[in-house]
């Protein structure tokens, strides 16, 4: 249980700062690119947020992740999930990316299962699609007292 806390107490820091907005202009062409640091990014007015909250998304994520489903490699697992919250605050285009193929799986299958929807970001008043994402990480190599 203290490993399970652990994890979502990491996530809960990383969440707060882990937004980021798209980097193709193809798919969100309603945006303003910037250019920072070498990398393209799109600016929103308004970030998308969810409908009761980022801490009660994060929470449900929580209650829906699988811990058992995950495989133990003994070593720190990283993921990270990115998907794009559309103008009718709708999540499309979910994928993750990390070291564990059954911890990306969960960490799937944990945001598809909230089912609510997000306010969508704004552009000058006016509803725009957004990319929004997040790290999961735990660490398999503390031992669980």
């Amino acid at each position: 249980m203290k490993k399970i806390s652990f994890i979502f107490c990491l996530l809960a820091l990383y969440f707060a700062f882990g937004q980021d907005s798209t980097k193709t202009s193809s798919q969100l062409n309603e945006l303003v690119l910037t250019k920072k640091n070498g990398k393209i990014r799109v600016d929103a007015e308004k970030n998308a947020v969810f409908s009761k909250g980022n801490e009660t998304f994060q929470n449900m994520i929580y209650k829906n992740f699988r811990m058992r489903k995950v495989l133990n490699t003994g070593k720190k697992e990283n993921c990270e999930v990115t998907f794009i919250i559309e103008k009718d605050g709708s999540l499309v285009d979910l994928k993750a990316f990390g070291s564990s193929e059954s911890l990306n799986n969960e960490a799937i299958i944990s945001v598809q299962k909230i089912k609510e929807k997000w306010i969508p970001a704004e552009m000058n008043g006016i509803k725009v699609r957004e990319k929004f994402r997040f790290p999961i990480k735990i660490d398999f190599t503390k031992k669980n007292n």
